[in-house]
């Protein structure tokens, strides 16, 4: 072989394959947001099953609005601008 000539080395596949089989460490995937949640709270997240219904008997209810509520010009135009044909159909004499 002279000087200027290159030697090109091509791999044998068992080689290649030798190679490509080498037992590389896979990197740890982070956990989930439920995981993560798992982990935080000592219970699964979601919660199974259906949450419980509220209880109504321990609401109380307040009314203290003023009467009459005030309300601004740019207010009563904005519901107008929005609801005025559900108000004219609402409101107007029939027909």
């Amino acid at each position: 072989m002279r000087a200027t000539e290159a030697q090109i080395i091509v791999p044998s596949r068992e080689l290649l394959r030798d190679r490509c089989s080498v037992a590389r460490p896979s990197p740890e995937r982070a956990p989930s947001a439920s995981e993560q949640l798992e982990l935080l709270l000592g219970k699964p997240w979601p919660f199974p099953g259906r949450p419980p219904k509220h209880d109504l008997s321990t609401w109380r209810v307040t009314d203290d609005w003023p009467d009459p509520v005030p309300v601004t010009l740019a207010e009563v135009e904005v519901f107008e601008r929005w609801f005025g044909d559900l108000f004219d159909e609402f409101f107007s004499p029939p027909l």
